[in-house]
């Protein structure tokens, strides 16, 4: 948009509301004000009335009778960003502020607001808005139903006008039919021509359309460039998570058939795993679960909301990954449900593509296996809670945050007719984690108790479930085991480094939990303090006793050689005592 686009703008056939607002004192949220249609014309009326239409402008700046002339205004003037932000956290809508100049550097503020997904009604004050001429009023009751009523058109299997058979990918088509006839065991498929089989898979109709279906999944790339541009996904990889810019970036256009295993082997160069030993027990578990990446990545793809001119994002950290999708959760799905609603899928034809060939699982099971996995390994939950109406967020953590559950885990599923089911192990790891009996459900308690896999702690009124004695046999055991084993490279100091460049600062207490099970107190104050020490200089701290704060050192972030010096004084009280770290190892995890 820019100023001469943007005065010959008509606030109703554009879908944008003019504001003069010369000396900047718009009301955000209604201030002072008592009466409630007064109230209503301000920042988040307007952004919530303009959401609930479909979407627009709040322009300020500029004189609202047309010709519109610029008259300049000092509205959030140095503060877009954080006008943004206060609007997120008022609303849960994304809306994005950008700001213009005349010749005479006349300044016009611009909050661009996006239309509500389907079935969602935006409230100011607990009443639906929407725009009547000049004002602000509440929603009809019929229009009120009507919205929360609504469900998601199938996006792909509308049909993509002028593609044609000849943009399909012969090498992707291949592909979805080997997939095929390996997930149904009918070699038959194999022999079918391609037009029979995308026939039979309704990914083109009897008049030959093609559906979007088909050009997501087996559209050529320069094909889906031209057509659907924001059915790309991008990987970004940093070292670094304060970093804003990017180490590497990957831009994936190609079929989906032929994109998913190349995603997976680039997201693999950086991969690495924790050996896990304990008696029969012996297994690797990768800081990326290429069933859970692959799971999560299946889910962004055919459930994000390819109305919106967004792409899939991955973000690839040494600890951590982001995958974010654009559209929230489909209707009827929120983060209390999402492992037990049955929700209707944004995009039918394609997932059910998908399934039959084995890609992803049957609808609702992909984000079971998510939970599974990451909790089986000792990683915790996966963490969905920056997701809102706009996109899905997914973090993944890489790091084992109990090798004794892990260990916990497997034994159980290997030893019992019976396995655990994703329920269950989300129950063990509530409980691991302390949640209080209240919190937990009841049957599954009771099942797990009878069964001896968990416990009843304190007296009679008070009583807490704790994990059964095999769980805490297994951190015995693991601390002894590490003792006498090299510490890996996702411990000591790269474990260190890659904590503060991540928060910027942590106390003791912080640098002992991330060692739990693998370090005794004592020994992470010992490479805390050496590493600490004047002549290292890797570390700086503040304050003094239970509030002292370290931080990495400027020195530490820039000098590789000081990064060396400071693992091997770091470890080499340890090594004087014989219990951890090899010269070897300090080799492998400067590598």
């Amino acid at each position: 948009m820019t100023i001469e686009e943007l005065i010959k703008y008509k606030e109703t056939e554009n879908k944008v509301e003019f504001k003069e607002a010369k000396s900047g004192n718009f009301s955000f949220n209604g201030g002072n004000k008592t009466d409630p249609k007064d109230r209503r014309k301000c920042i988040i009326g307007y952004v919530t009335a303009f959401a609930n239409e479909g979407g627009g402008s709040l322009v300020f700046g500029v004189h609202d009778q047309y010709p519109h002339k610029i008259v300049g205004t000092n509205q959030c003037i140095n503060a877009t960003g954080k006008l943004e932000e206060d609007i997120y956290r008022e609303t849960k809508i994304r809306v994005n502020v950008e700001e213009l100049f005349d010749e005479d550097k006349n300044r016009v503020l611009i909050i661009k607001i996006p239309g509500r997904p389907p079935g969602k009604v935006y409230k100011f004050e607990d009443v639906p808005l929407m725009r009547v001429g000049e004002e602000l009023t509440a929603m009809s009751d019929e229009r009120h139903l009507q919205i929360i009523q609504e469900q998601e058109p199938d996006f792909s299997e509308k049909i993509c006008p002028n593609v044609t058979l000849d943009d399909l990918d012969t090498n992707a088509i291949n592909k979805m039919k080997e997939a095929y006839s390996k997930k149904q065991d009918n070699l038959l498929f194999l022999t079918q021509d391609d037009h029979q089989s995308l026939t039979d898979l309704s990914l083109i109709t009897n008049k030959n359309k093609i559906t979007y279906a088909a050009l997501i999944l087996l559209g050529k790339e320069e094909v889906i460039k031209k057509h659907l541009p924001q059915s790309s996904i991008f990987l970004e990889y940093r070292n670094d998570p304060s970093k804003i810019t990017f180490d590497d970036r990957y831009t994936f256009s190609k079929p989906y058939y032929l994109a998913i295993d190349e995603l997976w082997n680039t997201i693999n160069l950086r991969n690495s795993k924790v050996p896990v030993q304990e008696g029969p027990y012996i297994f690797d578990i990768p800081y990326f679960n290429k069933e859970v990446i692959r799971e999560a990545i299946n889910n962004a793809v055919a459930h994000r909301d390819y109305r919106r001119t967004s792409e899939v994002v991955i973000k690839q950290y040494p600890q951590a990954m982001y995958i974010i999708s654009p559209g929230g959760f489909p209707i009827g799905v929120n983060l209390k449900n999402l492992l037990i609603v049955s929700s209707t899928p944004r995009n039918r034809l394609l997932a059910d593509v998908l399934a039959k060939t084995g890609i992803v699982e049957r609808s609702g099971q992909g984000v079971d296996k998510i939970y599974y996995q990451s909790i089986s390994e000792g990683k915790g939950s996966p963490d969905y809670t920056n997701t809102d109406d706009f996109q899905v967020q997914l973090i993944l953590s890489a790091i084992v945050k109990d090798r004794a559950f892990a260990l916990f885990i497997t034994k159980l599923q290997q030893e019992r007719s019976e396995k655990l089911s994703v329920q269950e192990i989300l129950f063990l790891e509530a409980i691991r984690e302390g949640k209080s009996k209240e919190e937990l459900d009841k049957t599954i308690a009771e099942k797990l108790y009878s069964d001896g896999l968990i416990e009843k702690v304190g007296k009679t009124n008070r009583q807490q479930w704790r994990l059964s004695k095999a769980y805490y046999s297994f951190t015995n055991k693991e601390a002894d085991y590490t003792k006498n084993t090299p510490i890996d490279e996702s411990f000591a100091l790269m474990r260190i480094s890659q904590y503060l460049q991540s928060f910027g600062k942590a106390k003791m207490g912080k640098f002992v939990e991330l060692f739990e099970h693998q370090l005794t107190r004592d020994q992470v104050k010992t490479i805390i303090y050496k590493l600490s020490d004047p002549s290292v200089k890797f570390l700086e701290h503040r304050g003094t006793h239970t509030g002292r704060e370290y931080f990495l050192a400027k020195s530490a972030l820039n000098h590789g050689k000081i990064i060396q010096r400071a693992i091997e004084i770091g470890i080499e009280e340890m090594k004087k005592r014989g219990e951890i770290i090899t010269d070897e190892k300090i080799i492998n995890t400067q590598k």
